[in-house]
């Protein structure tokens, strides 16, 4: 069984940066507490660079993410507090979720008539998407925040599996990657790929067994990451999402239907930008408009920090889900640390360069 490490660099990165963490606070970071804390943190920039590993597939770029969670967070606030809805018990907050996916989708379709129909270059055209829903959040709004939720609602962001049912959901996660292997080879020797996902899930086990459970939001990312995964690599949309990023001309001579597919995947950034807001309005408890300031910056980093080529056609869910945590296991180990805020900001910029530049050095050396 070889190991190429080229191809587990953002594995590596991120143990080599916990280990390191570990260190420097005293052993606080590895504890259950704070890794569950860290895994409800990550999974708002884990649910967008989902997304954005779709849109950059296709070597397209979404600046809007960040507004349209102000947005649709705002939806949520209205409904919420405006409408009454938080006196329905589960039904209001269902009802307010819906709210938020179909504004999220709508956004997500503004975005891709303009660049499927009217050929504006997605820069531009959700450049200016991110302007649009950032003024009306400003304007929904007033200005000002929307609170509070209901306890319901609250709970979408804030609540927790029990630890009971969160070992059984853990057990059937456990069976995917096991099974998967049984039927992929019949050499009897389990891939470096297989025993790196039953570890993980073995150790998420662990922690939110010893602490009170799986976080609801990071039960949402890893359902999204399921079904993303599936998406990118048992459909077909999914094989033409590659092709389109690896060659656009050679893809339509083929046959792919590349506007549709472009749709497909604006109108996902979309809603699962929607999602993200309704998990940071439910842990804010309130909808303020200012809210997702610079979240699609973060979601690019992921994504570039996890693999993904910015000209298209190369780059995995699981790669960018490593790269959101890479950057929120930053953000939490350097406040464990009190280094200020505007320290922060320059120390994740530079990595960001110097994951950029490795990955490009490393692919260069690869092709020659």
């Amino acid at each position: 069984m070889k190991f190429e490490w080229k191809k587990y660099t953002t594995l590596l990165a991120l143990v080599g940066l916990a280990i390191l963490l570990t260190f420097l606070t005293d052993g606080i970071f590895i504890t259950p507490r704070n890794l569950t804390n860290l895994a409800r943190q990550v999974s708002i920039n884990g649910i967008l660079a989902i997304g954005m590993t779709f849109v950059i597939l296709i070597a397209g770029i979404d600046l809007s993410v960040g507004s349209v969670v102000a947005l649709t967070g705002i939806v949520i606030g209205l409904s919420q507090v405006n409408w009454g809805f938080s006196e329905m018990g589960i039904l209001g907050t269902l009802l307010s979720c819906a709210l938020a996916i179909v504004a999220g989708i709508l956004c997500g379709l503004f975005n891709a008539y303009w660049i499927t129909k009217q050929n504006i270059t997605s820069f531009i055209t959700t450049l200016g998407m991110m302007v649009i829903a950032r003024g009306l959040a400003l304007i929904f709004s007033n200005g000002i925040a929307i609170a509070p939720m209901s306890p319901e609602f609250q709970s979408v962001g804030n609540g927790y599996i029990s630890p009971i049912v969160s070992l059984i959901i853990m057990g059937g996660f456990l069976c995917i990657p096991a099974f998967a292997e049984i039927t992929k080879t019949k050499t009897g020797k389990i891939s470096i790929s297989a025993l790196f996902n039953i570890s993980l899930i073995l150790g998420l086990t662990y922690i939110f067994f010893n602490y009170k459970g799986i976080p609801i939001p990071v039960l949402l990312l890893a359902l999204v990451a399921l079904g993303a995964n599936f998406v990118l690599n048992r459909m077909t949309i999914g094989r033409y999402i590659y092709a389109l990023g690896g060659n656009a001309e050679a893809s339509r001579l083929s046959g792919v239907p590349t506007q549709k597919v472009m749709f497909f995947v604006y109108v996902l950034m979309g809603a699962l930008s929607g999602l993200s807001g309704i998990i940071l309005t439910s842990r804010l408890n309130g909808a303020m408009p200012t809210a997702g300031n610079l979240f699609e910056l973060d979601a690019i980093a992921a994504v570039v920090i996890g693999g993904t080529s910015l000209m298209g056609g190369i780059g995995t869910i699981t790669g960018s889900i490593l790269g959101a945590f890479i950057i929120g296991t930053l953000n939490n180990g350097m406040s464990l640390m009190n280094i200020p805020t505007f320290y922060q900001m320059v120390i994740k910029g530079a990595i960001i360069i110097l994951a950029v530049f490795f990955d490009s050095n490393t692919k260069k050396q690869s092709s020659t």
